[in-house]
C-alpha cells in the first residue's frame, strides 16, 4: 500500500465541524507518525484506528494542536504496555512551552505519584530526527512569534508546513524534491496564517501546484478555495504519497 497522509482534521481553531488540524503519516496502511494532537483530531484518530497514537510530532503549542494530550496521558499512563513508550518528538525550543501548556499541573493524578511525562517518551529534536529508521527534517514556520512553530519534511514524500504565513525561502530549501506540500491556507489571511492571495503572491506556480490546503475556516471557505482551482483536503481523507527518499538506517 505504500505511504499515505490521512487527515484527522483540517480546520482552524474555530472550525470545530472540520476538526482541529492534525494528520497521520501511514506506512502500508498502518499509522506511522502523527502530527499534533488536538481534541477533535484525537477523537477522529481513535474512531479510525481504534487505538491512540504511538508516535507524534508537535508543530507548536496552541491548544487546537495539543489539547488532546490530557486524554492521551490517561490512555498511556494506565496501560502498562504503552506507559513511557509513546514517542513524542518535540522541537527543543518548544519543550518548555509544551510543558507550560499541558504538563505543568500540580498533580497529574489526584492520588499523586505520577508525573505527566511519565506517560510518554519525550524526545527533544533539532533540525532533524530519526523515527523508525527514517530521517525527518524540521524547519521553522512563521506563526505568531519566532521559534514558536515548526514544520516537518519527509524527503521526497511530504512537507507539512504547520500553522504559518508564507515561507518561500524555507520551502525553496525544504520542498525541493517533488513533495506533496500540506499548507496552512484560509480564504483570507491574517498576521498568523496564510490566505490564498498571500500564497499566490509569494509562491511560484510549480510550488502552488503541489500544495494541498488545510486550516481553512469553514466548509464554505474550503469550497471557495477549491473553486479557485486549488486542492483542499477534508477530514478523513487520505492522500497518496511518493516513496520517501530520506536517508534510512540499516540498524
Amino acid at each position: 500500500m505504500g505511504w499515505q497522509l490521512r487527515l484527522q482534521g483540517v480546520g482552524n481553531a474555530s472550525a470545530v465541524e472540520l476538526g482541529s488540524a492534525m494528520a497521520t503519516i501511514e506506512r502500508d496502511g498502518a499509522p506511522w507518525l502523527t502530527i499534533d494532537c488536538g481534541g477533535e483530531g484525537l477523537t477522529a484518530y481513535l474512531a479510525h484506528y481504534g487505538e491512540a497514537p504511538r508516535a507524534l510530532f508537535v508543530t507548536h503549542t496552541h491548544l487546537d494542536h495539543v489539547g488532546g494530550f490530557e486524554r492521551l496521558f490517561v490512555e498511556n499512563y494506565f496501560d502498562p504496555v504503552r506507559r513511557g513508550r509513546v514517542r513524542l518528538y518535540v522541537p527543543a525550543k518548544l519543550v518548555a512551552l509544551l510543558h507550560q501548556r499541558v504538563g505543568d499541573y500540580p498533580n497529574a493524578l489526584a492520588e499523586g505519584g505520577a508525573n505527566f511525562w511519565d506517560a510518554f517518551q519525550v524526545i527533544p529534536v533539532g533540525d532533524a530526527f530519526w523515527h523508525d529508521g527514517v530521517r525527518l527534517e524540521v524547519f521553522p514556520a512563521r506563526h505568531h512569534w519566532p521559534d514558536s512553530a515548526f514544520g516537518l519534511r519527509l524527503h521526497g514524500s511530504l512537507v507539512w508546513t504547520g500553522d504559518t504565513r508564507p515561507i518561500p525561502e524555507v520551502l525553496a530549501k525544504f520542498a525541493d524534491a517533488g513533495e506533496v506540500i500540506a499548507h496552512d491556507c484560509a480564504l483570507h489571511g491574517n498576521p498568523s496564517h496564510s490566505g490564498i492571495e498571500d500564497l499566490e503572491r509569494e509562491y511560484p506556480r510549480e510550488l502552488l501546484d503541489r500544495c494541498v490546503l488545510y486550516h481553512y475556516a469553514s466548509g464554505e471557505d474550503g469550497a471557495a478555495l477549491a473553486a479557485r482551482g486549488y486542492r483542499i483536503v477534508r477530514p478523513g481523507e487520505a492522500l497518496a504519497l511518493n516513496e520517501p527518499t530520506a536517508p534510512r538506517s540499516n540498524r
